[in-house]
C-alpha cells in the first residue's frame, strides 16, 4: 500500500501527517479499525478553513512601539483536514505555534479571538458535542498521584463512556486499551509524582494516551508525546500512538523535529554508519508522509502539496522559485527547507513565498479538497447528545468520591503528618496544662485554663488548614484537565473533596479530644465532653475547608498559604481571648461576630464553665463571684447560647465548603 504524507510548518515548524493514498471507495475500509476493539466508534474527519487566531497585543510589545494594532495575529488563514486512520504529526521547536493550532481546533483555548470555519465530518463543530467524541493528551502528564494505572483508566472510562454501556463492557474495554498501549504489566502500579516516584516519563506518556483512549474518542489530539524522552522511550510511546491510529481513529500530535542525536541511540539495535543517519531519518519520515503544508512567520501558507520520495516534489517546487539556492547532496531536506524559507532568506531574495503559493495550482487544489471535506456525506446526521456529560450528577459524584477515597487512603505524607502533628499537639497541651481543669480558685487559674483551651484548638486547626493547601493545589491541576475533557462538572468534584475529609477529621478529633480532655482534667460528664468533641470537630473541619477555599481563590499554593496566614492573623486577633468581646471597640466588634474562631472559643468556654456556680476569687473585687457570673461578665459567654454557637459553626463550615466549590467553578487560573 502506498503512503501519503501531509506536513505543516507553522511559524517555522514542520508538521507531518501520515495518511493512505486511497480513493473514496476505499476510505471507509481505511477508516475502519484494524485492531479489534470491543466498543464501536464513529470515524470522524475534521476540516478547517481560513482559521485566524488573535491575542491582545502584549504590553511589552506596546511599550516597544507596536501601538498600531490592538491584537497580535498568531494564525493566518490556516486550512487543512484530518481524517480517520491517519496520523497527523505537527513537528517543530517549542513555541513555534503547533500547540496554538491544536488548542484552537480542539476548543481548549481560554483566551484570544478565533475566526474561521471548523467542521466535523462536514458539520459545524459544536464544542459541547465535540468534547464527548474527542480526547486531548496534554504535554504535561498530569494525573492523580495516589491511584493506580488501572484505577486511573477505570475512572476515565466510567465517567466518559455512555451510560448505556454496562460495567462489564467498560472493564473489558479498559483491559483492551491497556493492552493496546502496553500498560498491562503496570496496571497495579501507583502513578506517583513525576521525577520522584511511580511511573517513568514514558510510562506516564502512555498512561496519558490511555486515559483519553478509554473514552472511546473518534478524534485524539496529542501535544508533544515524545518531549523529554530518549530515543528508546520515544519509540515505545510512538508505538502506542501508532497502535491507536491503527484502530481507525483520527490522531493529531505535535512533536519536535527529530534530531540526529536522538536517532543515534538506535545504534543499540540497528548499526548504521554515522554518515547515513540523516538519510535514515528522512527515509523513515518519507515512508509515513507524502504531503506538506509549509507556513512562514505570521501564519501565512507558502506551500501545501505532496512531499514526494525523499522530499523530491517539495525540493522541486522550492528550487523552481527564482533565487532559491539548490539543495546540497546529503543535506537534510527538512533543514534546507527551513533555511531557504526563513524570514532572512525571504528578505535577501526579495520574495514573498506566500504570494508565490497563492498563485500556484497547489493553492486551488488544496482549497477544493477542504471544501469537499466540509460537505456532510449523503445521509449523514450531525452528532447530538442530550446531556453535556455522559454520567448523571450522582454518577459523577460516586466516581469522584471513589477516586478521592483511594487518594486519601494512600497519602501518608498528608494524613500521617497531620495526625502526627495533632497527636504531638494533644500531648504537648496535656502535659503543659496538666490537670489545670480542676483549679478554679481565682481568675488567674481560669485564664490559664482558657488559654489551654484556646491554644489546643488553634494549633491543630491552623495545621489542618496549612497541610491541606499543597494537596488540593496539586489536585486542582488534575481537575482542570479532567473537567476540560468533559468528565464531570465542578459540583460533584467539589462535593467529593469536601466529604472525603470528614472521616479523617472525625478520627483526628476523637483521639485529640480524648487526650486533651483527660490530661487537662475537665469535668467528666457526657454533655460537657460531647460539646468539647463537637466544637473541636466543627473547628478542625472549617479550618480544613478554609484551606480549600484559599486554594480556589488563588493561582498557586504559595499564594494560598499567604492568604490563609492572613486569615489566621485576623482570627487570632479578634478571637475574644486576648481582648474579650465586651472590651472590643464598637467599631471593631463586627470582626468578632464574623470570626469563626471567636465562636469556637465562646462555645468551648460556655460549654465547660458557663453553668458552674462555684465561686472564685477575682482580683480587685470585694466579693467572690461565681464562675458562671465571671464568664458572662468578663467574656460575654452564656451557656444558653450553645445552640446559636452550633448553628454559626455549622454555617461557617458550610460557607467555606460552598465558597470552595463556587470559586473552583468560576475562577480558572489555567490559561491557554
Amino acid at each position: 500500500m502506498s503512503f501519503q504524507l501531509i506536513g505543516y510548518i507553522f511559524l517555522g515548524e514542520m508538521v507531518i501527517q501520515k495518511s493512505h493514498n486511497i480513493n473514496e471507495e476505499s476510505s471507509v475500509e481505511a477508516a475502519s479499525p484494524k485492531r479489534g476493539m470491543i466498543l464501536p466508534f464513529t470515524p470522524l474527519s475534521m476540516s478547517f478553513d481560513n482559521i485566524n487566531y488573535y491575542v491582545d497585543m502584549p504590553l511589552v510589545m506596546k511599550e516597544e512601539g507596536n501601538t498600531k494594532d490592538d491584537k497580535l495575529q498568531l494564525l493566518t488563514e490556516v486550512s487543512g483536514a484530518f481524517r480517520p486512520g491517519v496520523l497527523t504529526a505537527l513537528m517543530g521547536i517549542s513555541g513555534a505555534g503547533k500547540t496554538t493550532l491544536m488548542d484552537v481546533l480542539s476548543g481548549r483555548k481560554t483566551g484570544g479571538y478565533i475566526e474561521g470555519d471548523i467542521r466535523i465530518s462536514g458539520f459545524p463543530k459544536v464544542q459541547q458535542t465535540f468534547t464527548r467524541i474527542s480526547g486531548y493528551c496534554e504535554q504535561n502528564d498530569i494525573h492523580s498521584s495516589q491511584v493506580t494505572v488501572y484505577e486511573s483508566l477505570v475512572f476515565s472510562a466510567f465517567l466518559r463512556l455512555p451510560k448505556d454501556i454496562n460495567r462489564d463492557e467498560k472493564m473489558l474495554f479498559v483491559e483492551e486499551v491497556m493492552e493496546l498501549v502496553e500498560l498491562k504489566n503496570l496496571k497495579d502500579m501507583i502513578v506517583g509524582i513525576p521525577g520522584v516516584s511511580g511511573l517513568s516519563t514514558q510510562q506516564r506518556k502512555r498512561l496519558t494516551i490511555a486515559v483519553e483512549l478509554v473514552a472511546n474518542p473518534s478524534i485524539i489530539f496529542m501535544d508533544e508525546p515524545t518531549t523529554g524522552l530518549d530515543a528508546r522511550a520515544a519509540a515505545i510511546v510512538m508505538r502506542a500512538v501508532r497502535n491507536t491510529v491503527d484502530t481507525g481513529r483520527t490522531v493529531v500530535c505535535t512533536i519536535h523535529q527529530p534530531g540526529v542525536d536522538i536517532f543515534e541511540a538506535f545504534d543499540e539495535v540497528f548499526v548504521f554508519h554515522k554518515r547515513y543517519i540523516n538519510s535514515f531519518v528522512m527515509a523513515l519520515i518519507c515512508c509515513i508522509m507524502h504531503q506538506l503544508l509549509l507556513m512562514k512567520t505570521g501564519g501565512q501558507v507558502i506551500y501545501a502539496g505532496p512531499l514526494g520520495l525523499k522530499s523530491a516534489e517539495l525540493v522541486e517546487y522550492l528550487e523552481g522559485i527564482p533565487g532559491v539556492p539548490k539543495i546540497v547532496d546529503q543535506q537534510n531536506p527538512a533543514t534546507w527547507m527551513l533555511e531557504v524559507t526563513s524570514v532572512a532568506a525571504e528578505k535577501r531574495l526579495g520574495i514573498d513565498f506566500a504570494q508565490q503559493y497563492k498563485s500556484s495550482s497547489l493553492y486551488e487544489r488544496n482549497n477544493a479538497l477542504v471544501k469537499e471535506l466540509s460537505i456532510p456525506p449523503s445521509g449523514a446526521k450531525q452528532l447530538f447528545f442530550s446531556t453535556q456529560y455522559s454520567q448523571s450528577m450522582w454518577g459523577q459524584f460516586k466516581s469522584c468520591m471513589q477516586k478521592q477515597r483511594h487518594s486519601y487512603w494512600r497519602a501518608p505524607e498528608y494524613n500521617l503528618v497531620r495526625f502526627g502533628f495533632t497527636l504531638a499537639t494533644a500531648l504537648l497541651i496535656g502535659t503543659i496544662f496538666w490537670k489545670v481543669g480542676t483549679k478554679r480558685e481565682n481568675n488567674t487559674d481560669l485564664t490559664m485554663i482558657f488559654g489551654g483551651l484556646y491554644c489546643a484548638v488553634l494549633f491543630a486547626g491552623v495545621n489542618n488548614g496549612n497541610t491541606v493547601v499543597p494537596i488540593v493545589a496539586f489536585e486542582r491541576t488534575v481537575f482542570y484537565r479532567e473537567r476540560a475533557a468533559g468528565m464531570y462538572s465542578t459540583l460533584p468534584y467539589a462535593m467529593a473533596q469536601v466529604i472525603v475529609e470528614i472521616p479523617y477529621v472525625f478520627f483526628q478529633t476523637t483521639y485529640y479530644t480524648l487526650i486533651v480532655y483527660t490530661m487537662v482534667s475537665f469535668e467528666w460528664t457526657a454533655a460537657k465532653y460531647f460539646w468539647f468533641f463537637f466544637i473541636h470537630f466543627l473547628t478542625f473541619l472549617y479550618f480544613t475547608y478554609n484551606g480549600l477555599m484559599a486554594v480556589s481563590l488563588t493561582s498557586n499554593d504559595q499564594l494560598a498559604s499567604i492568604i490563609t496566614s492572613a486569615f489566621y492573623t485576623i482570627y487570632n486577633l479578634f478571637s475574644g481571648f486576648f481582648i474579650p468581646r465586651p472590651k472590643i471597640p464598637r467599631w471593631w466588634v463586627w470582626c468578632y461576630w464574623i470570626n469563626p474562631l471567636a465562636w469556637t472559643f465562646q462555645g468551648l468556654i460556655a460549654s465547660q464553665y458557663g453553668d458552674v456556680k462555684e465561686t472564685t476569687k477575682v482580683f480587685g473585687m470585694s466579693y467572690d463571684p461565681t464562675i458562671k457570673w465571671y464568664v458572662e461578665t468578663h467574656f460575654g459567654y452564656e451557656d444558653g447560647y450553645l445552640g446559636l454557637v452550633t448553628a454559626v459553626l455549622v454555617s461557617f463550615t458550610v460557607f467555606f465548603a460552598v465558597m470552595y466549590a463556587y470559586c473552583l467553578n468560576k475562577l480558572n487560573f489555567q490559561t491557554r
